[in-house]
């Protein structure tokens, strides 16, 4: 006979905080005390009038900036009309990514510099065919729901790489994508493209192609390009995220708390303003939060700061109902080794329990200046083991299983009952690279090291033949609005100093 408690929790979803509801709104209240008493610096005359329309605070003009202060009421005003859920689609409209409250979504980062060549191992500058491998390795990879560049494509003129870059990821994969943009032109030509893509504006409005990547500059200031960009997403139904990154120790204070309270502060003005513009625009609001190391005064990306920032955030972000930029798949060290697993498995795993939604950098080395195909492919296995993690452990009267524990009794065993048989694939995970065999077996398989096994599978989705993802005609489309960015900005040179 079942038994029934009162007051019975079934818990079949793990979970990770790092706050409490007061430290949450104590983050929040701070936040709005800064915006509205500090205030912050905008760099765009639009934006500064749009605040002010709307009933911010405008002191300190200057020729070309604001000092704009933002009252606690106009931020619920935003709020109250901010999306909860946030959609994008890939080109293969059965992709996509919906992120809202826990629903989680893993992919890589954007813009890196370098590389590790697949085949060399060596370290050099991305290019196109390197950000258009990236994009297939997302595609192969079950795990990875959206893509970024994961390198910027450095063989073309420095005003149009974003145009190239976009088309070396749409030849690559047809998973939702989230972009970046050089300046205001840039943005534009890449909506020309995903509507060519797509096959119009309104197919667009069915599920946009890509979201946009905003980065605003800590501390408290926000740049012409970034309220351009912001304004002409609001306009065109171009989901975005906003995402400052402040380092604590260096562009925001060193405390934990006092980086969370100015990172929401900076993500709360993009929100007003958005919502200003045009209520309902949908956006995301990131965090990429860590601290510089004072020894080598680099932004850590495998710090343990990092995941508790990422986690803060994420907690309070769920709080406010609004969609979440986490940080994971992502470390510190220069290859892809014992440290970068190690790291890697950390940030994914607090990410993914403590339920951020677009979590991205899967693939980043050294500080976000170096990608790897090798770290892409080892976080999607982690990914899938923290996944499971996640499933929890449910228990019922069915997973209980105590029909199957009388019929086999005392002495038996369960290979050969159906339970195990109609059980076993859903239950027990199986890895795809993780090594579980004896010695001898793994031995005579070639005695291949975890490295070896993950740069394998790099090297057999790379080798294996391609089939178009876009048909002449359409490539020829997208190429000539590249082509017309060239023409544009004819005679310029790729200053690599720009990239690090």
């Amino acid at each position: 006979m079942q038994r029934r408690k009162t007051n019975y929790l079934v818990n079949a979803t793990p979970t990770f905080e790092v706050l409490s509801q007061d430290e949450i709104e104590a983050i929040y209240n701070s936040a709005l005390t800064v915006l509205y008493e500090t205030g912050v610096r905008v760099y765009e005359p639009t934006g500064i009038e749009l605040a002010y329309s709307g009933g911010a605070i405008i002191e300190d003009r200057t020729d070309d900036s604001a000092l704009v202060k933002i009252p606690p009421w106009l931020v619920d005003k935003a709020l109250a009309t901010l999306p909860g859920k946030v959609v994008t689609r890939g080109p293969d409209r059965k992709y996509k990514m919906e992120l809202y409250k826990d629903a989680i979504t893993f992919g890589p980062g954007s813009d890196t510099p370098f590389t590790i060549d697949p085949y060399t191992g060596k370290r050099r500058r991305a290019t196109y065919k390197d950000v258009k491998n990236f994009a297939r390795l997302t595609q192969a990879l079950p795990n990875l729901d959206f893509h970024m560049s994961l390198g910027i494509v450095q063989d073309v003129a420095v005003g149009t790489y974003d145009r190239w870059q976009y088309l070396a990821m749409l030849e690559g994969t047809t998973k939702p994508i989230n972009i970046t943009a050089v300046d205001l032109e840039g943005l534009k030509d890449q909506l020309e493209m995903a509507y060519i893509r797509v096959g119009g504006k309104d197919e667009w409005r069915k599920g946009p192609l890509f979201s946009l990547y905003i980065e605003p500059v800590s501390p408290l200031s926000h740049s012409e390009e970034v309220i351009q960009k912001l304004i002409f997403a609001t306009d065109n139904e171009i989901p975005f995220v906003y995402t400052p990154c402040p380092l604590a120790g260096a562009t925001a204070p060193t405390t934990l708390a006092g980086t969370a309270v100015q990172a929401l502060t900076e993500s709360l003005l993009g929100i007003v303003l958005s919502q200003l513009r045009k209520p309902g625009a949908p956006m995301i609001i990131g965090g990429l939060m860590s601290n510089m190391d004072m020894r080598t005064t680099v932004y850590c990306y495998g710090s343990p700061e990092m995941a508790l920032l990422s986690a803060a955030y994420t907690q309070i972000t769920k709080w406010l109902g609004v969609p979440m930029y986490e940080t994971a798949g992502c470390s510190d060290s220069k290859m892809f080794d014992e440290q970068a697993a190690m790291e890697a498995t950390m940030n994914i795993a607090t990410a993914a329990l403590v339920g951020g939604n677009m979590i991205h950098d899967v693939g980043y080395l050294e500080q976000g200046l170096t990608s790897s195909p090798d770290m892409m492919v080892a976080s999607n296995e982690i990914i899938s083991m923290v996944k499971r993690i996640l499933k929890g452990i449910p228990v019922t009267d069915e997973t209980k299983a105590l029909n199957v524990i009388e019929d086999v009794g005392p002495g038996g065993h369960y290979l050969d009952h159906d339970h195990t048989y109609t059980r076993f694939k859903t239950e027990i995970w199986r890895p795809d690279i993780i090594d579980r065999q004896v010695w001898e077996n793994w031995e005579a398989a070639g005695s291949k090291t975890f490295r070896d096994r993950v740069h394998d599978r790099v090297i057999e989705i790379l080798g294996a033949e391609e089939e178009p993802l876009l048909d002449e005609k359409m490539y020829k489309e997208l190429r000539r609005v590249c082509e017309l960015a060239d023409e544009r900005h004819k005679g310029e040179e790729l200053d690599y100093n720009m990239f690090g």
